[in-house]
């Protein structure tokens, strides 16, 4: 079976190179490649960017930084692919999106990079999914690592594919 959870020391780095990874993959791309879906049920760059913000917000701003501040706070789940509607993420040009997203980034780099390892146990009971569950801080940066890698590598070929086309 498949190792799914990383260590500490495995998921900064991961979240770290979240934005370096989009950046180098994007550099030279047009605002219209950026926009370009390469099959009519495919994502483009604005929209697979769209929802690793989305993820970002209700995984780590949301989740993080409660779970961080609040002792053994209880809060609801957020669904990021409905949250993702509630933005204007797709709309907004991908440069724009990208630059705040690294800022999240950062952010949430900044918080998490100083923790002391029981910093990391810390946790929430999140409701609104079926049973309450318990939550700590490396399960939701594990899971915002995890789910960012495949979208990683989904930027990756779109945009290696962005560049073989014309602009």
């Amino acid at each position: 079976m498949a190792r799914t959870l990383f260590t500490i020391e495995e998921t900064l780095p991961m979240l770290a190179s979240a934005p370096k990874r989009i950046a180098a993959a994007t550099a030279a791309l047009t605002p219209a490649q950026l926009r370009k879906r390469p099959a009519r049920d495919a994502w483009s760059a604005v929209e697979v960017l769209a929802h690793v913000r989305a993820c970002a917000d209700v995984r780590g701003d949301a989740a993080i930084f409660t779970i961080v501040n609040k002792d053994r706070p209880t809060f609801r789940a957020i669904d990021p692919r409905a949250w993702m509607l509630e933005t204007d993420y797709v709309e907004l040009d991908f440069r724009t999106s990208f630059r705040a997203f690294t800022r999240q980034r950062a952010r949430l780099l900044k918080l998490l990079e100083p923790l002391p390892r029981r910093g990391w146990s810390r946790s929430a009971t999140v409701t609104g999914a079926g049973a309450a569950l318990d939550r700590s801080v490396l399960f939701y940066a594990q899971w915002l690592a995890r789910h960012e890698c495949p979208h990683l590598k989904q930027l990756e070929r779109l945009a290696s594919q962005l560049r073989g086309l014309r602009p």
